[in-house]
């Protein structure tokens, strides 16, 4: 049941992880982003594969929509949009990012928890990709549930090709601020999109170079940042200790003497 009358707001999409099956709206994307007053953000639940392509954004694109409250959702940042109100801006530029981004970088998980947030920003201090491959059960089960919620779209006039599954899984071993060692599954849409399309020309062992190259070299050079959501249901507005899930992998260059400082550090 929603709360109150729609709302107007708009904010930069940081954010958008793997779809997610949803028997009621097809295919769910959780995004989410900075609004203009820098706070974040969680537009959910986005079925992002069969929207217009008028109304389909990118990360760094600034998006105006509507939505309402959710009593199932208790999380302060998150807004049940309207699909149909999404209207893209323009993208954010690679100068502009640093200054939304960095405030809302914290130290810790304990920093975030402290200030009672369900979505954060960490720097590591090294990071190392790895992953799994997916057996040949698991990938065949996923693909028959989406080609399933495809054809059932088909009998409300809606079409979308079955969403093919991502053959591995990747993960992500990581050291934060503390030192401490932390490993997490990524569930980054941008990660498994580029390996699919990586795979697509070059083969398996080549995209998944490229892909570890590029995280742990590239972008950890130039600047990376790891984006976090709690889970939805394990989270202390349900009265239990917040489950940190990986939902972004970011390239945010060092900007600032802050940033500078952290450099040299590492």
């Amino acid at each position: 049941m929603n709360q109150g009358d729609p709302k107007s707001d708009e904010c930069f999409i940081l954010v958008k992880a793997q779809p997610h099956r949803s028997s009621k709206y097809f295919e769910t994307v959780c995004c989410a982003g900075i609004g203009r007053d820098g706070k974040w953000r969680r537009q959910y639940p986005v079925p992002f594969r069969i929207l217009e392509d008028s109304r389909k954004f990118s990360r760094w694109n600034w998006i105006e929509y509507e939505f309402t409250r959710s009593e199932v959702d208790r999380r302060s940042e998150s807004q049940k949009v309207d699909p149909e109100s999404i209207k893209p801006g323009r993208s954010l530029s690679r100068t502009e990012r640093a200054k939304f981004i960095n405030p809302l970088v914290r130290d810790s998980f304990d920093d975030a928890d402290s200030r009672g947030e369900s979505l954060t920003i960490l720097r590591p201090q090294s990071i190392e990709l790895s992953w799994s491959e997916k057996s040949e059960h698991e990938i065949s089960s996923e693909r028959a549930k989406h080609a399933d919620l495809a054809n059932q779209l088909s009998l409300f006039g809606q079409t979308a090709k079955p969403l093919e599954p991502c053959p591995v899984q990747f993960k992500v071993k990581w050291k934060d601020s503390l030192g401490k060692i932390r490993n997490h599954e990524c569930d980054d849409w941008e990660t498994s999109t580029a390996f699919n399309r990586f795979e697509r020309l070059y083969g398996r062992d080549r995209a998944l170079k490229f892909i570890k190259e590029k995280y742990e070299d590239q972008y950890f050079e130039a600047g990376i940042v790891l984006a976090f959501s709690t889970h939805s249901r394990r989270n202390v507005t349900y009265g239990t200790r917040n489950q940190w899930l990986l939902v972004g992998l970011i390239r945010l260059d060092y900007d600032g003497q802050g940033d500078l400082l952290l450099q040299q550090e590492l």
